[in-house]
Parts: structure tokens; sequence; C-alpha cells
């Protein structure tokens, strides 16, 4: 999930995700809630000039893998659309005729694909394309910041520095090793994962990353741009920047019959990129013309007020509690010291950060990675109360970030911020600067196009990486290993010890046992400081008089969008 894609980075998917896991319905997935008319467009405002990538193994942010799930991109499971956390985060069956088979020991998972599944050019998607899908993981260069649970859990040999000895289609080395741990039945219709451990929820897994892609679709950015689509729509157009958008319209190709989880109702989607956020909020506000059946995915602090507080906004704004922890990465190759990074985190004005996203529309404050709603595995860190030395209030204590800067025998210390660009988040950057700089730390702000952010510091990173996460499922194995041992770890932490601890918890059988090391491993994680958390988030949204249904996806912290409809 994760991925958070509202404010506090990109406008593009965390995370994440109230979970953010991924969503469907089949035969349980497309929710009564639906129950609108086909044909029309819904239209997606954004501010964001691009989607941060359409490939289906790189794809990681809440929103976009709710979106792209909904329209060109299936997968074997996927998650019931329906409000409420409970009833939105239940697994469901997608292109699997079940949700899946696994051994007694849960070391291989199977899964048998539903008759009538096809490409957007009428050719099958079989067993072979879902395993050619799940090794593009496996190319570092192709799948770099999408999820890599294939990596993780797949039975192949890795090498000394625990790098696979599988380096992915592309390259070629160690296929025959894939091709033991993915293996297809004599018909193409059944799939087996074999795993070099027990992952009970491996079902869950395979909602990330393991969708379908034709053979021989090796290339990056070409396949990123525009990817075979297995849904009920195919994209006719994709540009970018400002004035840009993404075009989607019926796939001619799909058969309802084969896919009872998506009900398909609009006639076409459109994303129109680089629209002023408070353009495109005042349009949908308005909702006057073809902007009835238009939406935002996120509103700005100033109009919420004006947007819950006014009674002729009911029934098409959201205001939830959603999935996602919103954070700072602190980059560990760049600030090694830990009492350098607990500093930064002292000083830190927490409270002028929550009211600028919008005081009690914003969440609750942050104490670590792991969020209360997850469940069991959330327990409180005591960061802000014990974990730095000292009560740290909401609004910072620059007097403690200047006693451990000196403990780590540093002065002067110069870091830059990057954050993806807003109208908030320029302000929140501004709140970084004023508030560290009562601790003697000069922040510099680096704004980066909101669509392109992830792809900008996982390449080329600063000191400090605002961004969010949201669990994958309901599990902290999906927050904790990802954030800080491999997959989405912004803050490049290589601690082996924690990541030995986060092995064994994760391999844990008994659920209230690794609930307890879960805990243990997240207060470590809090006191080490690798992230400044700095609330846990709630979601504000508005569409138009004409979009329906609109609630909050549990699973994505999203619209509801594979039942979506406009009225006409």
């Amino acid at each position: 999930m994760v991925r958070f894609r509202r404010g506090a980075v990109i406008a593009a998917t965390a995370a994440a995700a109230s979970l953010v896991l991924a969503a469907c319905g089949g035969s349980g997935g497309g929710s009564s809630e639906g129950g609108g008319e086909e044909g029309g467009t819904l239209t997606i405002l954004s501010s964001a000039e691009q989607l941060l990538t359409l490939d289906p193994q790189v794809v990681y942010t809440g929103e976009d893998l709710a979106f792209l799930g909904a329209t060109i991109q299936r997968s074997l499971t996927a998650y019931q659309v329906a409000p409420g956390d409970a009833e939105g985060t239940t697994l469901v069956p997608d292109m699997a005729t079940d949700t899946g088979t696994p051994s007694e020991d849960a070391t291989s998972w199977s899964f048998t694909l539903r008759d009538g599944i096809t490409w957007e050019d009428g050719s099958p998607v079989t067993c072979a394309d879902v395993a050619y899908g799940t090794s593009r993981q496996f190319d570092t260069g192709l799948a770099e910041g999408g999820p890599v649970y294939a990596v993780t859990y797949l039975d192949i040999p890795t090498n000394e520095d625990g790098s696979s000895q599988y380096l992915g289609p592309v390259d070629g080395t160690g296929q025959e090793l894939f091709d033991s741990a993915v293996t297809c039945s004599e018909d193409n219709k059944t799939i087996t994962f074999n795993l070099n451990q027990p992952v009970p929820d491996f079902n869950y897994t395979v909602t990330l990353g393991f969708s379908p892609v034709p053979a021989g679709m090796t290339t990056g950015e070409e396949y990123a741009n525009k990817p075979m689509s297995n849904g009920p729509y195919k994209i006719q157009e994709y540009t970018k920047g400002p004035g840009g958008k993404l075009v989607l319209v019926r796939n001619e190709n799909w058969s309802k019959d084969s896919d009872p989880y998506r009900l398909a109702l609009p006639d076409s989607w459109v994303v129109n990129f680089g629209i002023e956020e408070t353009v495109g909020e005042q349009r949908v506000m308005q909702s006057s013309g073809e902007d009835a059946t238009a939406m935002v995915q996120s509103l700005t602090t100033a109009s919420l007020p004006v947007v819950f507080e006014d009674a002729q906004y009911e029934g098409r704004r959201i205001d939830a509690f959603d999935a996602y922890t919103i954070y700072a990465a602190l980059n560990t190759e760049k600030l090694p010291d830990e009492k350098v990074r607990q500093a930064i985190g002292a000083a830190l004005d927490r409270e002028a950060l929550m009211l600028n996203a919008g005081g009690t529309y914003a969440g609750d404050y942050a104490d670590g990675a792991v969020k209360p709603n997850i469940g069991i595995d959330y327990a409180p860190t005591g960061l802000w109360e014990t974990l730095l030395g000292a009560e740290v209030p909401p609004t910072g204590d620059p007097e403690l970030a200047k006693k451990l800067l000196s403990e780590a025998g540093v002065s002067n210390l110069e870091v830059t911020l990057d954050y993806g660009q807003t109208e908030d988040n320029d302000k929140a950057a501004a709140i970084w600067v004023e508030s560290l700089a009562r601790a003697g730390i000069t922040v510099k702000p680096n704004p980066i196009e909101r669509g392109q952010y992830y792809g900008v510091v996982f390449e080329n990173p600063n000191e400090i990486m605002l961004g969010g996460w949201g669990p994958d499922w309901p599990n902290a194995s999906t927050v904790l290993p990802p954030l800080f041992v491999q997959g989405w770890n912004l803050s490049r932490v290589n601690d082996e010890a924690f990541a030995a601890k986060v092995k064994e918890a994760s391999q844990e059988v008994d659920r209230e046992k690794q609930a307890t090391m879960w805990h243990e491993l997240s207060k470590e994680a809090a006191q080490k400081m690798w992230i400044v958390p700095t609330r846990f988030g709630r979601d504000q949204r508005l569409a138009g008089t004409k979009v329906g249904p609109i609630f909050s996806w549990a699973a994505y912290g999203s619209y509801p969008y594979p039942i979506m409809y406009a009225t006409q």
C-alpha cells in the first residue's frame, strides 16, 4: 500500500491505504452499493502532471492501485468493494476462481484462473502470463520502487549478500530457478508458488505485483506508459504534463462473465493532469456541466471547513480515518548518527504541521510507523514520552534537540527536505524550516513535481523526505519490513540485527506472539528515528453531484472505483 498519494507526497494512489489493500469484488466483490447506471464519463481532476507509473509490477501507491485495479489491471485476488473497515478489506477472488489453496504448511500456494479472461487484443490470459508478470519483480532495473514480495517469499536461492540468484526475465540469469519456484499446470490454468518459508497470508500478497504481463513485454518505460489491459477498459490516450490526460475507454475484448468483480459502468474514465488544487476543488464544489461527473482525490486545508460545514455537500463528501501514517524519512546514509536523527524529530513542530494539514480533519499525532487501525499489531511506542530521554511536546523541544546534537558532536547541521509540491506542502516545508531553525538546524526545501516525486527520491534522495505509508494488509509485516528492510526503504536502513528480528517475526505462526514481536520492533524503529512520524491521517475528498457511490474504500482509503458510475 502503499504508498501515500495525497498531500504529503504525490497525487498518484500508500497508500497503504483504511488499509492499503488491493480491493475488488468478484462473486463477493462488486458491492450492492453500486446500483448505478451504465454510460457517461467519470473524470478525475488531478494536480499531478502524470501517474507515477502504469506498470503492474511497479505501481505501489494506494490510489493508483485502486484506480488501475478497477480499470485495466487485474490480480489473482482482490478486496471487496464495500463501506466499512472489515467489509472493505475482505479478500475475494478476482482472476482466480477462489482465494487460493495453500499446502498444509503454507509453503506453497495454488490459484486456478477463471475461464474467459483475455487481453485487450483478444488473446487469452494464461498461467504463463501471471508467471511472467511475477518474474518482472526480480528485474531491479525494471521494477524499482514496486512491491518485492515475490523476491522475498519465492523459493529461489540467494547469494551471500542476500541478493537473488535470479536476475529477472530481461537478464535471464537463473531463469531455471524461477521456473522451479513458479509452476504452471499442463492446461496453463493453475499457477503454483513455492515459497522459502510458511506464508499463511500469501493470498493477500498476490494482490501486489503479481498481475499478468504477456511474455516478451520487457521494455521498462514504454510498457509503463501503455501496459496491455486485461480489465474492462484500455488506454486510448496518455499525455503527461499540464494539460495532459489519461483517457480510458471500453475494452471490447473484456468479458463480464469472466469478471464478476468490476461493474464497469462508465463508458470512459478521464484523468486530467496539472489542474491547480484550488481550481479543481472549486469546479467540483460548483458541480456544473461536465464537472457534475468529476471528482478530486484530496481537498486543500482552506476548503475543509467550507465543504464539511455546508449541508449542500452532504452525500458527496468523504471524511474518513485513512490507512496512512504520515512521516518524514531520514536518510541514514546521510544522517548515520541516531542522536542527530532524534534531534531532528525533537525539534519539529508537529502541532503546526497538524494545523497546516487541517487540524481536527488531519488526524491524530503519530508515535511510529504502525497505525492503530491495523488491529493487534499496534501498541503505543512511547516515542514522544520517554524514548528520546525526555517528553517532547507537539510543538517540539529545541533545547532537547540542541542537547542531542551536542552529544553527537554536531553543530551547524544543514539538511535538504524533499517533498511533493502542493500548496499545503509548501507551507509544511516552511514549518520544517522555521521549527528546526530554533534548534540551530538549517533546512533547505526541495519541492518536486508530485507525479514524479517517488521516482526522484528513490534515485537521488536528500537527508529528509516527506512520505506516508499504509499496510498492504492487516499485519505489521506489511509495514516494518518494507519501510526498514526492503521495498520502500526510503530511509536506506541497513541494520542486520533489526532485519533478522523482522524475519523471525514475519515467520511466527502464533498470531498473538507475533503481534508482541511487532510491538517491540515498532518501538525500536521509533527510538532509532529512521522516520519522524507526524500524524495518523484522515482523508477528505469531494465528488460532483452526478457521481456515485461515495464512500471511503478501506482497502486503499480511496473512492470505490470498481463500482462507481455517472448519473445520466
